[in-house]
């Protein structure tokens, strides 16, 4: 067996392989609900259906106004639920497990009048111009977490991941180039993350692990390096987070500082945060070469590996990497004649 292909467990997640696809947003034309619908039914299936050990459901908003797009998913009523829950048990039927990224959009929110986020500057020149959330206003949205935690969970999730990266509300306000408050929220740059992480891991089971996406470098001028992204996973991590998605950027458009566009590129960046706190995390970014996948596993650099566009392309890229890897792969019986 390859290491990709062998099993993982944590806490009360029990794996098939070490192969997560990572979350995609979908922007499909009949999502202005919320609410997935036969497109998600279809395009998360298929994945379980393809051999993915983790399937990570997209960017899943807590508020309305806190989408990318009015587009995109949302978990702030209880009438997404049952939506949501009829994926996640034709998931589980094909041996897969299943997360939600539970997320804010702030500043980057595209379609709401205005975005929010801890202060007033826009992410990119021309982009609306955001309005600063009050104190009790950021309470609020930290409720909102862990509200939409509770939907997660009882639409029969094993997992849920808090997105902190890519510029997106959480990753505001540990960003001390966008958070430029002077209360509480601006004068502890973890603290906002820190009470979605205690809010959510409220709703959760005890043994049930929670996951959180960081970036750990941005690339705007002046924007933080992996010495801040430490500090903040420490705090996080000591708040309840118990394995770490590393990415990095998307706070804004890049300045001096440009992302890789290279396979593995972002693969030091998981390592290190693994090595600095000793906890477990996933690898993402153009890692859709089995043998690069297998190698990030085998050499220690991360515990599990996040596909993204290799799943966009192909359904059953988890099957295919392991077969390429000589190890037997979870077909499902209609399909073996194909094999």
């Amino acid at each position: 067996m390859s290491h990709l292909g062998s099993p993982y467990k944590l806490k009360s997640l029990s794996l098939r392989n070490r192969i997560v696809m990572s979350p995609m947003c979908q922007y499909s034309v009949d999502a202005e609900d919320g609410a997935p619908n036969d497109w998600h039914f279809v395009h998360y299936v298929s994945r379980a259906v393809g051999g993915t050990g983790l399937v990570i459901m997209e960017m899943t908003d807590v508020d309305p106004d806190g989408r990318i797009s009015n587009r995109d998913l949302g978990l702030w009523s209880d009438e997404h639920i049952p939506a949501f829950k009829r994926i996640i048990d034709e998931l589980h039927k094909y041996g897969a497990k299943a997360a939600i990224q539970i997320a804010h959009a702030g500043r980057k929110a595209l379609d709401a009048e205005p975005p929010v986020g801890p202060w007033n500057e826009p992410f990119q020149a021309d982009a609306k111009k955001p309005r600063a959330l009050t104190t009790e206003e950021a309470w609020k949205v930290i409720g909102q977490f862990g509200d939409a935690a509770r939907r997660a969970v009882q639409a029969g999730v094993d997992t849920i991941e808090l997105h902190g990266a890519h510029g997106y509300l959480i990753h505001q306000f540990h960003s001390p180039g966008i958070n430029k408050r002077d209360d509480e929220f601006g004068r502890d740059y973890a603290k906002f993350g820190v009470e979605v992480i205690r809010a959510v891991k409220k709703e959760l089971p005890p043994d049930m692990p929670l996951l959180m996406r960081i970036s750990a470098i941005e690339y705007m001028d002046g924007g933080y390096g992996l010495d801040h992204a430490l500090e903040m996973c420490r705090a996080y991590r000591d708040a309840g987070v118990d394995l770490f998605d590393v990415s990095t950027g998307g706070e804004g458009p890049a300045g001096s500082r440009k992302p890789g566009n290279y396979p593995g590129y972002q693969v030091p960046f998981a390592r290190a945060i693994r090595e600095a706190l000793n906890v477990p995390v996933i690898a993402v970014g153009l890692l859709d070469d089995p043998k690069l996948a297998e190698s990030v596993v085998a050499n220690g650099d991360a515990d599990l590996v996040a596909v993204a566009r290799g799943m966009l392309r192909n359904p059953y890229w988890a099957i295919d990497a392991l077969r390429a890897l000589g190890d037997e792969a979870p077909i499902a019986k209609a399909y073996l004649r194909g094999y």
